[in-house]
Formats: C-alpha cells, structure tokens, sequence
C-alpha cells in the first residue's frame, strides 16, 4: 500500500510540469504576438495556425492572434514578417511555398537563409497520386504503362503552378521521361473535383482534401509520397514501395521567426509547439486534416530548409517552370 501511495505522489507532483506551459523568458510576451499566415483563411495553413495560436494563447495567458496577408504565392506575407522586429512578437507560419519560391519566382523579397530562424514543422502532409476510376489501372506501374501507350494524351491536375504536387507531378514526369501534359487549378479543391468529374485522368494533390473523395470511390489512390504509408489510407502503397524512389514530397505547415529574435524566445516557442502538437486533441484535429505530426528541433528544421530548396530547385530548373 505504501508502495502504491508513493507512485500517487510522484505523479501529483510531476503531473503539472507535464501537462502546463513551459516557463516563458522574462516578461514575453509582453503584448499581444502576431501570427502572419500568408495565404488566404481557411486555408490548411490557417487552420493549423489557428489552432496552434489558440493553445498558445489558453497555456500562456497571453494572446496569439493570426493574421492572414496574402499575395504573390506567399511572398508578400513572408516578406512582410521578414522585416518584422525580431522580438519574438511576430511568428511566421508558413506552407511549402518557402522552400519553393525561392527558385520559381525570379526575385523574392526574404532570404530563406538570413532573414528567419527556423523553428519547427509543426506537422505536414503528403502528396498523393490519384487517377479516376475510368483509367485502367489499379498500380502506379499499370498508369505508366498506360501514359507510355497514350503519349500527350494524359493530363494531370494540381493545385497551381508551383505547388509542391505540381512539383510532385513534374518530378514523376522527369524520372520516367513521361509525355504527359499538367493542367493547373487554382487551389486543391477545384483540381480534385476535375479529377472526380473525369476532366484529368490523373492528379497529384495534397492527401487532406482528397480523403473524402477517396472514401466514397469517386477517385483512386495509387501511390502517397511519403517516407511510410498514412494512417488514414493504409493500404495505399509510397512510390517507394511502388517502385520509385526519391519521390517523397509533401506539404509542411511550419514556424519561423525574424533573424536576431532571442534564443530564449526561439527555445520556448518550439518547446510550446512541441508540447502542443502532442495534445490528444491536437493530434486528432490533425489525424482529420491528414497532417502527421512532426515538431522537430530548430537545427533539424533548418537543414530540412536547405535540403528542400535545393531538392525542388532542381526540379523547377529541369521542367522549366517559371512564375513572373
């Protein structure tokens, strides 16, 4: 019994220290702190930011609050945050647009290297290849087959031109040397239903708006883009284990802070994030988004940083793609 009440004591008295907010340096924040979010709301960006800012805000005190500044891809919103003062009263919460823009656009106005310190990825989702169910084939190997038989005949939607699944499809194209044609939409949604309503054969698309679609047969999955297959669709195989490799992309929602705001400042925030992205609910909320959870250190963020921008550079430089 006495063995019991000292277990029931140790956890009294390390339950708080589990389950409260880390302790924030000095007096921060001392006003409220800004969140740019630079695309349009309702966004999965904004969703996500917004649900982080939230948390913040409830195990703080102290408020967070998003504000969406759209324009150029992202750049506008990324280059306001970059002249931002770096007191850690302006965060940046950003898509995959980061490491892409970098190299699709001829002039950006942020350095990705100099003008922020990473902080975390907070969670991301893959891409996944999606064809309609009248294309005859059930593999990715079966669709290559296909698109090799009917060359210039098959298109494939995306997001927009410059998009990471854009990017997922060019690289497709360029490993096999496939004649297939890209036929951009102007966000997720419109591309998902062409491909439901039989308009493109083919698709690559982020996996959280395709789900539903999935779910009720309208289209096929063939292949996510992802280091393991996801929880949510576990019988679809990764290109990798389709056959391909390299081909691993998806889209991260991630946090970036001004270069020279304090490492104090950077540490809790990451620590915060961490912590709340463990939360039961915030992993639910994401399991229903199609984010996994990823939360890595600053170091390991910023050499993800490098590696992506040099990963897609190569891309958007072989298939020639250009955004004025």
């Amino acid at each position: 019994m006495w063995k019991l009440r000292i277990v029931v004591l140790f956890a009294a008295l390390f339950w708080p220290a589990i389950h409260q907010a880390q302790t924030p340096p000095g007096n921060y924040p001392e006003r409220p702190v800004k969140i740019i979010v630079p695309f349009a709301a309702g966004g999965p960006t904004d969703v996500v930011a917004r649900l982080i800012a939230t948390k913040l805000s409830e195990r703080s005190g102290k408020q967070f609050y998003v504000e969406n500044i759209t324009g150029a891809g992202g750049n506008a919103g990324m280059g306001q945050a970059a002249r931002a003062a770096p007191d850690g009263h302006t965060i940046l919460f950003v898509s995959s647009s980061y490491v892409v823009n970098p190299s699709l656009y001829p002039k950006i106005p942020y350095d990705p290297y100099k003008d922020f310190v990473p902080v975390t990825v907070a969670g991301d989702a893959p891409n996944i290849l999606l064809v309609h169910p009248s294309v005859p084939a059930k593999t990715v190997a079966e669709l290559i087959d296909y698109i090799k038989a009917n060359p210039g005949k098959v298109s494939y939607a995306s997001a927009g031109t410059g998009t990471t699944p854009h990017l997922s499809g060019e690289l497709f194209r360029l490993s096999l040397k496939l004649d297939i044609v890209h036929v951009p939409f102007n966000g997720a949604a419109p591309a998902i239903q062409s491909l439901a309503g039989g308009h493109t054969p083919m698709g690559f698309t982020s996996l959280p708006p395709a789900i539903p679609l999935i779910q009720d047969g309208k289209i096929r999955p063939l292949a996510v883009s992802a280091q393991k297959r996801v929880a949510a669709l576990p019988d679809v195989p990764t290109l990798a284990e389709a056959g391909l490799s390299d081909q691993e992309a998806d889209t991260m929602q991630a946090v970036l802070v001004p270069a020279g705001t304090p490492h104090p400042i950077v540490d809790f925030l990451y620590r915060e994030i961490k912590a709340i992205v463990a939360l039961p609910d915030v992993k639910e909320r994401f399991a229903v988004l199609g984010l996994d959870p990823v939360t890595n250190t600053p170091e390991e963020f910023a050499a993800q940083i490098r590696r992506e921008i040099a990963k897609w550079g190569k891309v958007i430089h072989d298939a020639n793609i250009k955004m004025e």
